[in-house]
């Protein structure tokens, strides 16, 4: 009866054994994919599962900022209730550096709403039609206060002169 009972705690025992190799297997494969599809997972995902959250960035040139994202869009997003007297902040991802208080989840594009497929260049056109008046924030660290004329795909005109979009950190209303 004992060599019995001692058979079957063997089998019992290497039963678990096998078990714990398959869950730690299954562990070590979970762990790998979701390494995988995190490595998938774009900045502007984290951006756009932000909305109305309160965030602290760092642009090039242009330093810190905070606020509250209120809109998204493609390449761009906007920071509303930003420090005193600074107003609405039209942010290109491109110039972000830095940022603080993102969401830790994510919005795949097909979850976006239609909007969020508009460029920079369309929110641009959106936050000068009532008042043309902005301050280009660039990120060399200059700023320009401008009036713009116009938006092209990649461009904006202030006048005779031409700012290409690759050259903006963020664009503020401005405020009197």
């Amino acid at each position: 009866m004992s060599w019995e009972r001692d058979v079957e705690a063997l089998f019992e025992d290497l039963e678990q054994q096998a078990v714990g190799l398959d869950l730690s297997e299954r562990d070590g494969e979970v762990a790998d994919r979701s390494v995988a599809e995190y490595a998938r997972v774009e900045l502007l995902a984290r951006v756009h599962a932000s909305i109305g959250r309160q965030v602290r960035l760092t642009l090039l040139g242009a330093g810190p900022v905070s606020g509250v994202v209120g809109a998204a869009g493609r390449d761009w997003f906007l920071l509303v209730d930003g420090p005193a007297g600074a107003g609405d902040v039209l942010v290109r991802v491109a110039a972000l550096r830095d940022a603080q208080g993102l969401s830790s989840r994510a919005v795949v594009e097909d979850a976006r709403p239609v909007t969020a497929r508009l460029g920079f260049g369309s929110a641009l056109r959106r936050l000068t039609e009532e008042e043309p008046e902005v301050l280009v924030e660039h990120v060399d660290g200059a700023r320009t206060r401008i009036v713009v004329t116009r938006v092209g795909a990649d461009f904006l005109e202030a006048g005779e002169s031409v700012l290409p979009m690759a050259g903006v950190a963020a664009v503020r209303r401005v405020t009197s």
